[in-house]
């Protein structure tokens, strides 16, 4: 079987147990729902282009233009109990997919940084980029003026990260070149920086200090259909180019000398890795919080059962993450009290990571 047959394989094995997780996961909550209804939930749900009618779109006022607009309907349409239609589709719907897209996207980050730094302790905020989008989240809930252009807790946060990871970049580089060990010791110093500036803000956080520990200890609860779209827009694309690097990520695990006589470009591969690793990651901590352990874990994992190879493991570990975060952030919302999906997952994954340690599964890439 070729590397493009496994890959495939594992996905589409991956995205089975995703498909499961989710329809689980619908049905779990304060009002049980079978697994059988919110399978005709879902199906409900599925749409069907059915033509094309032409709407008038006035222009400057006066002139009319025929704009093609897509009509839909139903694919199916299963008898369902109304309230649990209401109660999967407007409530726990949106928190799924927005974990889904959340864990897929640390995942990925996590695998490339690993891969990247050679380092099997990598992981999606090794350059800094969760420390600066909580920066900017805990800014925004502290002194909400301190943020200009109205945009918003996600937004500081998002803007946050991308500023960090780009500070870092910066530092680590000289005369066009980036040491990865220089990169990875500013990003060290960058976040120890940064935890001080979030310290300061929580001491002066007054009645705000309950909201910032709840966003630094990660959330999915305020999920809406908007930061879906949004992430959902955003994550496959930014996946599809660390994809199409992934052959490059095998080589440069070489050295970048023998990746270089190899015919890679080195120091371009280095940026293009670097920043969408850091844009994706930004994405997820942007809607979710400070979410630990899912870039760490995820990726080790899958390492041991698929191989080292890139063009398999960047793939089904980001698919695995997406299960891992749907299932661990059920079980935080499960509960008579509702916890932060940080939590759990930092539960779950610092014994499995000690595990791995004494068991000697954990070695340099």
């Amino acid at each position: 079987m070729d590397v493009r047959q496994r890959a495939a394989s594992w996905s589409l094995w991956l995205i089975g147990v995703l498909a499961v997780v989710v329809t689980v996961s619908a049905g779990i909550g304060p009002v049980s729902i079978p697994p059988r209804a919110v399978v005709k939930i879902l199906l409900n749900a599925v749409a069907l282009p059915t033509g094309v009618e032409l709407w008038p779109l006035s222009v400057a006022g006066t002139l009319q233009l025929p704009l093609p607009t897509l009509q839909w309907q139903p694919a199916f349409s299963f008898p369902v109990n109304g309230t649990w239609e209401t109660i999967v589709m407007r409530v726990r719907l949106p928190r799924i997919l927005l974990a889904a897209a959340v864990g897929f996207a640390l995942a990925a980050a996590g695998t490339v940084m690993q891969g990247f730094f050679r380092n099997p302790m990598a992981d999606p905020s090794i350059i800094g980029v969760s420390s600066g989008a909580a920066v900017g989240a805990v800014a925004f809930l502290v002194v909400p003026a301190a943020i200009p252009f109205g945009i918003g807790l996600r937004g500081a946060a998002f803007l946050g990260a991308l500023v960090t990871a780009f500070a870092v970049y910066l530092i680590a580089t000289e005369d066009g070149r980036t040491p990865v060990a220089t990169l990875l010791l500013a990003g060290v110093a960058i976040q120890a920086f940064l935890g001080a500036v979030i310290g300061v803000l929580q001491l002066y956080s007054g009645k705000g200090l309950r909201a910032v520990v709840h966003w630094l200890m990660g959330h999915l609860g305020n999920a809406s259909w908007t930061d879906v779209t949004i992430t959902l827009l955003l994550v496959p694309v930014l996946f599809g180019i660390l994809l199409a690097y992934a052959r490059d990520l095998n080589v440069l695990l070489l050295g970048e000398e023998a990746a270089a006589g190899l015919g890679v470009e080195v120091e371009r591969t280095k940026r293009v890795l670097l920043a969408v690793s850091a844009v994706l990651t930004a994405a997820a901590v942007a809607v979710s919080g400070v979410i630990g352990f899912v870039g760490l874990i995820v990726p080790h994992m899958v390492r041991l059962v698929v191989g080292p190879d890139h063009r398999v493991l960047l793939p089904a570990a980001a698919l695995a993450g997406a299960s891992f975060l749907v299932a661990t952030d059920t079980v935080a919302r499960a509960g008579a009290t509702e916890i932060p999906v940080g939590i759990v997952t930092a539960a779950l994954g610092a014994p499995f990571f000690l595990y791995l340690l004494r068991s000697r599964e954990v070695h340099s890439l």
